[in-house]
């Protein structure tokens, strides 16, 4: 679903020399990832169980901490799919 109250213009830092000319030329194109494709999140049982118990753990009721994963396009070109399959508390510090 195309929502262009979220979409937000790329922007690049400032430099000295650009190698390109930064008037915009042309339409304006979308590129949110659910624009073209349909996303899939895949979780892993293990990883939530372990998100679940630290976060029973802490004493907090706000903490950090890191899902990774890996996204990868289906062979068909038509789907995403997020794979999250591991668990970081993080740091403290």
């Amino acid at each position: 679903r195309f929502v262009p109250e979220r979409m937000v213009p790329f922007s690049f830092p400032l430099s000295r020399c650009a190698l390109w000319d930064p008037i915009p030329m042309g339409d304006v194109t979308g590129a949110h990832i659910t624009y073209y494709r349909n996303p899939r999140l895949s979780l892993l049982e293990k990883t939530l169980r372990l998100a679940y118990r630290h976060a029973k753990q802490n004493e907090k009721k706000l903490f950090s901490c890191f899902l990774l994963g890996t996204l990868a396009v289906s062979e068909d070109g038509e789907g995403v799919t997020l794979t999250i399959d591991r668990f970081d508390p993080g740091r403290e510090v």
